[in-house]
């Protein structure tokens, strides 16, 4: 269906691909990864045809269509969110536009010398529209919609009402409205909450065509994709199976050729020992130069790609206190929504405990009581003795100084740290060579998060309160945080929608629902396992 044949692709001076080979076929659901920078998106916008390769070709067979979800959305405003997303189903919704302006032309007394006409077209037009499905694609696109988490009263409002995040969940709606042949989405579970991660996950796993997408939530991948497409140093290397496949595939492939490698180099120093050895004898010279023959005509292995993964090493924070929160009869309210009526809750040291409920439920909130970012209304918050607070949240990143580089953030921040300790605080967090001068105001939001990470670390606090911390970190930022954390000796309480940190960090959870509190005394996975669901929300 997509083949890229022997292409070559060059941005300045980096280049991204160099004889690269790879295929999507039909039904297959494949999943794209490689470093940031590796050419993911270049590789999306060469199937559009927005982008040629230098050399090769990107073939797409003759009448498959395409549809294809960034993270760039664009504007969206002046209909409801039921008609954006209507607008994005193709054909279909050309058709239904053309309806309606058939039906005011019918209606206009201008127009009735042409009535005969207009009828005839309009006759044309339903039986197109009724053929290709239209008068089941409002009732669709709403069932999409409620799967990616809209009300339905949010269905009927503005489109140019809508958050960013929310009009992205429109822009995935209008794709998967469309049912193209083929679908290329880029980074799809981005400002998704985990029961419309696990909505979508479901959707894709049925979905009759061919999917091609990049993905930094392993779950996600692992449920969805049956092939790995991977660009590695300009390469492009296919592996059948899941993303943890490909990962034991790839590790063992590196295992492999370090071995060939290896094994070749004691081979050709054991061979040219011996000719340095003896090349000066006379009554060697033939065995000399057979053995000079046999290593020239030996095809060299390459070394083992180095596949560089720097770790983080938390420093021993200093020990709290046994008890490091309390919250007793605590009420809170934002105007007329009560969220806590009378709460209470303990957090004893070193217990990690993460947060589940519906959106609205009161996860952040709860959160932000515990950090004292904000009060509540009624009852007492108290932090132990000895406690030193670290607190991650999404508006963190807006408190960054834009006009100062990565390394002098780091700089302020740590003044009397060593240049080689920032320096390796830095690589960890993914900024190595010029990218520790990037001034904050070019940096992603993924770059932003990693820096208020990497700024909130490196002189650990012994409790920390994380929301949402994998938002926007890719696959091997995220697997090093979670290494990291996985070794922290401190106190966690947290809200992710990422089900592998919560299974990997959690200890504890509480689930905050309109009926009360219910307290799990395991982690993630037994809460899974006693509740017979991943989410709150996805109760039967």
């Amino acid at each position: 269906m997509i083949r890229f044949d022997a292409i070559g692709k060059q941005h300045g001076k980096q280049i991204l691909f160099l004889e690269a080979s790879a295929v999507v076929n039909r039904g297959e659901k494949v999943g794209l990864v490689g470093p940031n920078g590796a050419g993911k998106s270049t590789l999306f916008r060469m199937i559009l045809k927005e982008e040629a390769p230098d050399e090769g070709q990107v073939c797409v067979d003759r009448g498959v269509t395409i549809g294809y979800f960034s993270q760039d959305v664009g504007e969206l405003s002046g209909q409801t969110v039921v008609q954006e997303t209507m607008d994005g189903a193709g054909p279909v919704s050309k058709i239904a536009r053309e309806l309606t302006e058939l039906e005011h032309a019918l209606a206009d007394p201008e127009q009735m010398d042409d009535l005969d006409r207009i009828l005839e077209r309009f006759g044309e037009a339903q039986a197109r529209f009724a053929e290709l499905g239209g008068y089941g694609l409002e009732a669709s696109a709403r069932e999409i919609l409620a799967g990616l988490g809209f009300d339905q009263d949010v269905m009927d409002n503005d489109v140019g009402s809508l958050s960013g995040g929310w009009k992205m969940r429109v822009a995935l709606a209008r794709i998967l409205l469309m049912r193209p042949d083929a679908l290329l989405l880029d980074e799809p579970t981005n400002h998704l909450d985990i029961e419309s991660i696990i909505w979508l996950e479901s959707y894709l796993k049925g979905y009759p065509g061919a999917i091609l997408m990049t993905s930094h939530d392993r779950a996600f991948m692992n449920r969805v994709v049956n092939k790995i497409i991977e660009i590695d140093s300009g390469e492009l290397s296919s592996y059948s199976g899941n993303y943890d496949f490909y990962e034991k595939q790839s590790a063992e492939g590196d295992r492999q050729a370090e071995a060939r490698f290896a094994r070749q180099q004691a081979m050709l120093k054991k061979e040219l020992k011996f000719i340095e050895r003896f090349k000066a004898r006379a009554s060697h010279a033939s065995q000399v130069q057979s053995r000079v023959k046999k290593v020239d005509k030996i095809e060299k292995v390459e070394p083992p790609k180095s596949r560089e993964v720097v770790e983080f090493e938390f420093r021993t924070p200093p020990r709290s206190g046994d008890d490091v929160l309390s919250m007793k009869d605590v009420h809170k309210a934002y105007g007329n929504k009560t969220i806590y009526d009378g709460f209470d809750f303990l957090i004893r040291r070193r217990e990690r405990w993460c947060v589940m409920g519906v959106n609205g439920a009161g996860k952040s909130t709860l959160l932000k009581l515990a950090a004292q970012a904000v009060q509540a209304d009624r009852g007492v918050v108290t932090l132990g003795g000895s406690v030193k607070l670290g607190y991650f949240a999404q508006h963190a990143m807006e408190l960054l100084q834009p006009e100062l580089s990565v390394w002098e953030t780091l700089q302020n921040a740590f003044a009397l740290a060593s240049v080689g300790s920032l320096r390796s605080l830095a690589g960890c967090f993914g900024f190595s060579g010029d990218d520790i001068d990037k001034k904050v105001r070019y940096l992603s939001g993924g770059e932003k998060a990693r820096l208020v990470m990497a700024v909130m670390l490196f002189d650990p606090p012994n409790f920390l309160v994380l929301d949402e911390p994998t938002n926007h970190l890719d696959l091997l930022t995220k697997d090093m945080l979670v290494r990291a954390l996985k070794k922290f000796e401190g106190t966690m309480l947290f809200v992710s929608h990422d089900r592998h940190f919560l299974a990997e960090l959690s200890s504890r959870v509480i689930e905050l629902t309109p009926e009360g509190v219910q307290v799990f005394g395991g982690g993630y996975t037994e809460y899974v396992q006693r509740t017979g669901h991943e989410a709150p929300g996805l109760r039967s």
